[in-house]
């Protein structure tokens, strides 16, 4: 039987993640990232020592330099994130 639509959109927003998880985890250094969609809204945590010493706009730029081919394509609409060095993250 073939996945229902509800299916087939969960199963492309899992690989989504995924996918964008291996990205910012091997594009930022020691980086570790939570990654959640929501039809084309993506709510990230992204830790990585590269955050030292960046105000929270750098932070910010930093991943949305790493996903604007996602944002440019419109898979990615809108992005929450929270951007923490090991330190701020406990």
């Amino acid at each position: 039987m073939a996945p229902t639509d509800d299916e087939s959109r969960t199963m492309r927003s899992s690989m989504l993640e995924q996918e964008i998880k291996q990205l910012l985890e091997s594009k930022l250094a020691s980086c570790t990232a939570e990654v959640e969609m929501a039809g084309n809204h993506l709510n990230l945590v992204v830790v990585s020592p590269a955050f030292e010493g960046l105000n929270p706009v750098k932070k910010q730029q930093l991943v949305y330099g790493l996903l604007s081919d996602y944002i440019a394509s419109g898979t990615v609409h809108a992005v929450n994130m929270r951007t923490l060095t090991p330190e701020q993250a406990g």
